[in-house]
């Protein structure tokens, strides 16, 4: 049961529906889940694990909020694994990967057009998602995981970015010619490349707000 209140609890920070910094009510969350608190707190362990909940002795649960500095360690991490990712996949993908790969390119033009951050933020978890299945290494996979899920904290709100969706769509582009071409070290660099202009829309935000 634990694993399922997990799963929710972790679409709702996703979603922001429990904002990064907000307090946690165990008390009323285990009330509307219908649950007693003790697979609540076994769920929030493992979130605590995963890094998007602080577990404070005496004081609660809190929503993991990101500091300026965890943002500028992660994003380089990020930009490595899923740099070497693109890379393994240019090698090994084929026609039928390549094809797939289009297809998800389609629904991110598609809601790029419409200026729908929501379903540009999925499509675009899928495009990574299919890379990581087609370059078939484990430990990537793992690694890749776990920096996606703190980085979920951020990155939706970076596509809300005045001109980020089609800079975002545009870097897409570049990714899928180089895969294209199965050209292994420019597929390795737009990724990374993608991965760290990221990063700097976080920063215009920032500046912004």
């Amino acid at each position: 049961m634990y694993e399922q209140v997990a799963e929710r609890l972790r679409s709702r920070i996703f979603a922001h529906e429990l904002p990064p910094g907000g307090w946690i009510d165990e008390q009323a969350l285990a009330s509307e889940y219908g649950i007693s608190r003790t697979p609540l707190r076994e769920a929030l362990k493992v979130l605590a694990a995963e890094g998007l909940v602080v577990l404070k002795p005496r004081r609660g649960c809190y929503v993991t909020e990101l500091s300026e500095q965890d943002i500028d360690e992660v994003f380089p991490v990020m930009a490595l694994l899923e740099g070497r990712v693109a890379e393994e996949a240019a090698r090994r993908a084929t026609s039928a990967d390549f094809a797939h790969l289009a297809a998800i390119h389609e629904e991110l033009e598609r809601h790029a057009a419409a200026n729908d951050a929501d379903r540009f933020f999925e499509a675009n978890q899928r495009f990574h998602a299919a890379l990581q299945t087609i370059a078939g290494n484990r430990y990537l996979a793992q690694l890749i995981d776990d920096a996606r899920k703190v980085i979920k904290l951020t990155r939706r709100d970076s596509l809300r970015l005045e001109g980020r969706l089609k800079q975002s769509l545009a870097e897409h582009r570049a990714i899928l010619e180089a895969l294209r071409l199965k050209d292994a070290d420019l597929a390795g660099q737009r990724m990374r490349d993608h991965l760290l202009s990221g990063r700097a829309a976080l920063a215009r935000l920032a500046t912004s707000n």
